[in-house]
């Protein structure tokens, strides 16, 4: 509980003196018995331990307010969590992966502590990865005029990665109330600091950012750190600006289980850092202090592992994780689109713009919940509205709290939106992931992420995420404006994928996407915003649920399955077809790519025994393989010709005309592909 006043041994009273040893008692036991799990095969098979940590950990912990706060530790955290408030045997439960594990159920590595219901969140084993959730969950706490600080806890190393800079670039320049801990150990597994940095201390690698504190501490020193602690969460609070903690630590043992430091430390170093224990050195602090005899610290010793003992019994009876519970919580269930629930409705009145339908969809949207934000890339500034103008006029309207731009740097745009959305359930956020999709690439880290947050935290957190990309080719961008993505970001479990090729789709799928629970990747081609084919009339309200496909032309010789901008092409190829053969070929409009309507796909290859996949991407590796996948297996029997593929060349898109036109596929190339398969 953090006290309206410094720390001392002097003035600290006994009780709190007495509750710091036991905790760090309490966590050196079983950071000691840890490694003997995985000896008895019984788990525990990624120990990081924490001695030499001890102090710093223990001073995050105890200023910590599960109330108001937001907990980011690191892997190495394990006192830091048991300051929090975590018992011996929920430490435990997390160790040996048993299905009680309040952080995963045994999903996730163990040593990685969390308890989601007080705010401490279960993060990745990507070090420094989590800083940008910090940072986006103070952006929440900001916003909303909430008390309380973000916690972000890593090891020094982890500040080598560029998303930190990231993260701590965005929170100096919005001013935002997190506390960011180096506990500086002087090594990242067996690399030493001098390889990772010029400066001795990482923290001064930060020392040029406006608006950000820096204090340094002794992080092997109980009252130091419980200070340092206290006045950063002051100033953090008081200011509503970050603040890094940066805790001159040691390491005295091995980085993990799997480390061996005997390979990398001589004897005098091992010695050193044997000799800087922070456990015994508090221990003579308080016995020189006259606070406590050493029969007492003794006696609190026992304590601790007495409740050890008893918490290792207790969880080896614990049950373990089901084989069958590997398919829960992949992603939460979407909204029910009931109003419209095959995603279909009369074509009565005016056609609008894809673009047009995609701007009043958000506007819409943001209208019904003021819980609604939308950040990215030039997406707020005068008239303009992003680099295609999707969201003009939002801004004017719903103001800079709410519409805002975001700093050229995809990973902290996607990673911000994953922390923010863990600040209130009802917040749901709309980002452009990058300008083009090309781009996206750098956010590729933050993406996997969020792909996984709600399998990996077993149903407890899941980001309400749309991240929107404007995708495709036909625009003569050539190199980082015109290729599509999908190939490849379809391939990860936990992320709903949807790609319309109408106006009224675009707002059906937008607007489901925006008001369901977890992530949804929307992807836009732009060369369709302004084109004419691409117009529709749009319902009021209108939805479109995930995972159905849309028949947009009814045939019986062939069926064609196809979205995005391929979709006109293969309307133009059905038609001249019917016009001059009398040939008559389905249509199928995927619009959502992951959940994958299936059945119709299916149903149409029973009646029509010929088919062909048509997409703006790669043939190879593109996602139209997955699908004749299916085909291949579940509906072989009903075919009478190959499945054909058709897509773009194994290249990248060029940026002349010439070379984007040999590249990517058209009304030709379908063409003849779809008479190779009807002379069959």
């Amino acid at each position: 509980m953090l006290q309206e006043r410094k720390y001392s041994i002097d003035k600290t009273p006994k009780s709190e003196l007495k509750k710091w040893y036991y905790l760090m008692s309490l966590g050196r036991v079983i950071d000691n018995k840890a490694p003997n799990y995985l000896k008895q095969a019984l788990g525990w098979s990624y120990h990081a331990p924490f001695a030499g940590h001890d102090a710093i950990q223990l001073a995050i912990g105890q200023i910590f307010n599960r109330e108001h706060d937001h907990l980011f530790p690191y892997y190495r955290d394990m006192l830091t969590n048991i300051s929090a408030g975590l018992t011996a045997e929920e430490i435990i439960m997390n160790g040996i992966s048993k299905a009680g594990d309040l952080a995963s159920g045994g999903r996730h590595m163990s040593n990685h502590f969390a308890k989601p219901e007080w705010n401490i969140h279960n993060v990745s084993s990507c070090t420094g990865n989590h800083t940008l959730h910090a940072v986006g969950v103070a952006r929440g706490i900001k916003k909303y005029k909430a008390k309380g600080v973000a916690i972000s806890s890593q090891g020094e190393s982890s500040t080598s990665e560029g998303y930190v800079y990231e993260a701590i670039n965005g929170a100096s320049n919005e001013k935002l109330p997190v506390i960011f801990v180096f506990q500086d150990n002087r090594y990242g597994i067996a690399v030493p600091k001098k390889d990772q940095t010029a400066n001795l201390r990482a923290a001064d690698n930060f020392r040029g950012f406006k608006n950000l504190k820096i204090i340094r501490v002794d992080g092997k020193n109980v009252i130091q750190s419980m200070n340092a602690m206290y006045d950063a969460r002051k100033f953090a609070e008081e200011n509503q600006m970050p603040v890094i903690v940066h805790a001159t630590v040691v390491r005295m043992g091995s980085h993990s289980n799997s480390d061996d430091h005997k390979l990398y430390r001589d004897e005098n170093e091992r010695h050193c850092v044997q000799a800087a224990d922070p456990l015994l050195r508090y221990r003579k602090v308080l016995i020189a202090a006259k606070k406590f005899t050493e029969k007492e610290l003794e006696e609190i010793d026992q304590l601790a592992k007495d409740e050890v003992s008893k918490a290792h019994k207790k969880v080896l009876k614990a049950a373990d994780p089901t084989p069958d519970s590997i398919y829960d919580f992949v992603i939460p269930e979407p909204y029910s689109a009931d109003k419209y629930p095959d995603g279909l409705h009369k074509q009565e009145g005016e056609k609008i713009k894809f673009i047009t339908a995609l701007n009043e969809t958000l506007k819409a949207e943001f209208r019904r919940n003021p819980d609604t934000y939308i950040w990215g890339q030039d997406v707020a500034h005068k008239d303009k509205g992003g680099i295609f103008n999707v969201t003009k006029g939002m801004q004017q309207e719903f103001g800079i709290e709410r519409v805002f731009n975001a700093p050229i740097a995809e990973d902290f745009i996607v990673g911000t939106a994953n922390g923010m959305s863990r600040f209130n359930k009802n917040i749901r956020i709309v980002i452009e992931g990058a300008e083009f999709a090309d781009y996206f690439w750098p956010a590729m880290e933050q993406f996997v992420e969020m792909t996984h947050e709600y399998w990996r935290t077993n149903g407890q957190f899941s980001p309400n995420v749309t991240i929107r990309l404007a995708s495709g080719g036909y625009i003569g961008g050539g190199l980082y404006h015109s290729q599509t993505t999908e190939g490849a970001l379809t391939t990860f479990p936990g992320i709903r994928v949807v790609y319309p090729s109408f106006a009224d789709d675009a707002a059906g799928l937008l607007r489901t996407s925006i008001r369901s629970e977890g992530p949804t990747l929307f992807l836009e081609p732009k060369a369709l915003y302004n084109d004419p084919k691409s117009m529709a009339v749009v319902p009021d309200d209108f939805e479109v649920p995930f995972g159905k496909a849309r028949i947009r032309r009814e045939g019986s010789d062939l069926t064609m399955i196809t979205y995005g901008n391929t979709t006109h092409m293969c309307l133009a190829v059905a038609d001249k077809l019917a016009e001059e053969k009398g040939v008559n070929i389905e249509v199928i409009d995927l619009r959502s790519l992951i959940p994958l309507d299936k059945e119709t796909v299916l149903q149409s290859i029973r009646k029509t025994s010929k088919a062909i996949m048509v997409h703006e991407d790669k043939v190879f590796g593109g996602f139209g393989g997955e699908v004749v996948s299916i085909i291949m297996e579940e509906a072989f029997e009903y075919l009478d010709a190959p499945v054909k593929r058709v897509g773009s060349t194994f290249t990248p898109v060029g940026f002349n005309r010439i070379l984007e036109a040999a590249i990517l596929p058209d009304v030709e190339k379908i063409l003849k592909a779809t008479e190779e398969v009807l002379a069959y």
